[in-house]
């Protein structure tokens, strides 16, 4: 008997222009480049501008994906973005998306779960797949995270940036149900309430009416990230039966080289099998994993048939992995 699995069929990412390097940091703040360096692994970031809206960011990234898969927007069901920047308090940043690339009228709204978005909104647009409701789904992270940080808070305005990636996710019913047919293996979402003062914005809609800044409480979220996503690898592992050495790549969330380092230590895996672009493309947050997932795709590293573990943590606290055959 032959089960559904979405299989990713289309990378694409968006960069803004503008690069803020860890020198520029250095005439804005009381930092300096070794500082951001080493605690971060961060060299530069992207920042949008002014008038370059989440949305915008969006539509590019999504363009590129479609461009590789060789659909169009009217082939697409659903449209699926994680983000926590929206341009608005609603209408929601997919239903731009929609309009724009043309797409058909189903599921079409948006994700929160800030860094964890990604991972969530794909999850989501799965099971829509796997339940029949459509059959090519496009997800999306995208962030301007810009727009929310404290550019005098040396601790916070270092480490976020913007820009956007997407994916899409198309059914196919010819698997097996097997850890070597391609597609989403399993996912795993989960997520702790008691810990959502350690990362959060200052403001909200209901609150004072304001977007707020960014406000972490920095080795709190470097301890909870380590355990929660160290647990949630196992989880993956012993969910599936597998070893860590059948993983072929591991494409984390993009926050931080020293939580990254420590997620490939758990899996025993070098870091030349992790796809590492925080250096260049800071915490995107949501963006983070479809940026990475989209640079080791269309570069060549990323190999049709290559099991892949992608997995996050966010503000909430929020915190998933998903396990796919490319």
């Amino acid at each position: 008997m032959t089960i559904t699995r979405s299989v990713i069929k289309g990378c694409g990412s968006y960069l803004p222009e503008k690069i803020l390097t860890n020198h520029d940091l250095e005439e804005m703040v009381d930092t300096s480049n070794e500082w951001i360096f080493q605690r971060s692994g961060i060299k530069e970031r992207r920042i949008a501008a002014d008038n370059e809206f989440t949305s915008d960011m969006a539509i590019k990234a999504a363009k590129q994906a479609l461009e590789n898969s060789g659909y169009l927007g009217d082939d697409i069901d659903g449209v699926i973005v994680a983000t926590t920047t929206p341009d608005e308090t609603f209408p929601s940043v997919a239903v731009k998306v929609q309009t724009t690339l043309g797409t058909k009228r189903g599921p079409t709204f948006d994700v929160q779960a800030v860094c964890s978005g990604f991972v969530y909104a794909l999850s989501v647009a799965d099971s829509f797949i796997k339940t029949g409701i459509a059959k090519r789904m496009l997800v999306i992270g995208a962030e301007k995270m810009s727009s929310i940080v404290d550019w005098t808070d040396r601790r916070t305005c270092v480490l976020f940036a913007d820009g956007a990636g997407a994916v899409i996710i198309e059914s196919e019913e010819n698997s097996q149900g097997t850890i070597n047919d391609r597609g989403i293996i399993s996912s795993h979402l989960h997520a702790n309430g008691k810990h959502r003062e350690i990362l959060k914005t200052s403001g909200g809609v209901s609150s004072n009416g304001k977007s707020g800044i960014i406000e972490m409480e920095g080795k709190e979220v470097f301890k909870y990230a380590v355990k929660y996503l160290s647990e949630v690898v196992q989880e993956v592992l012993e969910y599936n039966n597998i070893e860590s050495s059948q993983i072929d790549w591991l494409v984390p969330h993009q926050a931080n080289i020293r939580i990254i380092e420590g997620t490939a230590k758990k899996l025993n895996m070098p870091m030349d099998k992790v796809i590492v672009t925080v250096q260049k493309h800071g915490n995107t947050s949501a963006a983070s994993i479809p940026l990475a997932l989209a640079e080791g795709v269309n570069s060549g590293k990323i190999k049709k048939g290559d099991l892949i573990l992608i997995e996050a943590l966010g503000g909430g606290l929020t915190w998933g992995a998903n396990l796919i055959r490319v």
